[in-house]
């Protein structure tokens, strides 16, 4: 399979900056834009230059706005730039995020923030920034979910083969057939209870494969909170996985 390679793209329009995801594909063979549920994209041939790109997203950006407008989509975030301060949401807080230079990567946890360590010459700086917060993420809510199972499981009297987590374009978490879960990463950066909730929905279909009555039933014996959860994802869901987007500029699945 090519390689697709995926990151952002700004555009200065008379009615101010256009921010589309870019992709990379080796197989197109001319500029597209595209709306979808995460905002714009913008598909881009091999050997495209910047100009002819943004020329040709300046032509269409009446018919960009119009589309964002029709579907509500969230703001999409600020781009994470290499050097630049940010912020990085984890458990529903926004913490610090600084760069520093060192001798090798690395990701320093401290009370009022992240710095990430990169050298001073790094080849592709924005790439390792993105794998070393892709890694933290990944570890925070493997922790998380840790200690929920502990508490879950014994409830339940049933548990998952496997435990897997990565980013998902739609869904917030799934269970196939060999009962393991998969967790999206985005929830990483959400309050600890729409987590534990997203885990209790999976949990739940252990012993309930559909989402009857007696499946939601079985959610809130698990998680009491649970439909507070699910609004909170219907209103703060889309927002959430531009973000992880954003920070991590990987492909989702799912």
């Amino acid at each position: 399979m090519p390689a697709v390679l995926r990151d952002w793209f700004e555009v200065e329009t008379d009615a101010g900056v256009l921010r589309l995801r870019r992709t990379v594909h080796p197989r197109a063979r001319r500029l597209r834009l595209s709306v979808d549920a995460a905002g714009a994209r913008l598909t881009w041939p091999p050997g495209t230059q910047p100009v002819q790109a943004q020329r040709f997203v300046r032509q269409h950006a009446a018919w960009l706005r119009r589309k964002l407008d029709e579907l509500q989509l969230p703001q999409v975030p600020r781009t994470l730039r290499v050097g630049q301060p940010d912020h990085l949401p984890l458990r529903g807080q926004s913490l610090h995020l600084r760069w520093r230079e060192g001798r090798f990567p690395a990701l320093l946890q401290g009370s009022d923030g992240v710095q990430l360590q990169l050298p001073a010459h790094s080849a592709r700086p924005l790439l390792l920034a993105q794998r070393l917060l892709r890694g933290f993420l990944e570890a925070e809510l493997r922790r998380d979910a840790a200690r929920a199972l502990n508490r879950l499981v014994p409830r339940l009297g049933l548990a998952p083969t496997a435990l897997k987590v990565r980013p998902l374009k739609s869904l917030w978490g799934s269970l196939d057939t060999r009962d393991c879960i998969t967790l999206d990463l985005a929830l990483a950066l959400a309050p600890p209870a729409v987590a534990h909730y997203v885990l209790a929905h999976e949990l739940a279909h252990l012993r309930v494969r559909n989402h009857s009555t007696r499946f939601w039933a079985q959610v809130r014996l698990l998680d009491a909170d649970s439909e507070d959860q699910r609004a909170w994802l219907r209103v703060h869901g889309a927002q959430l996985k531009l973000e992880l987007l954003r920070l991590i500029g990987a492909p989702v699945a799912a």
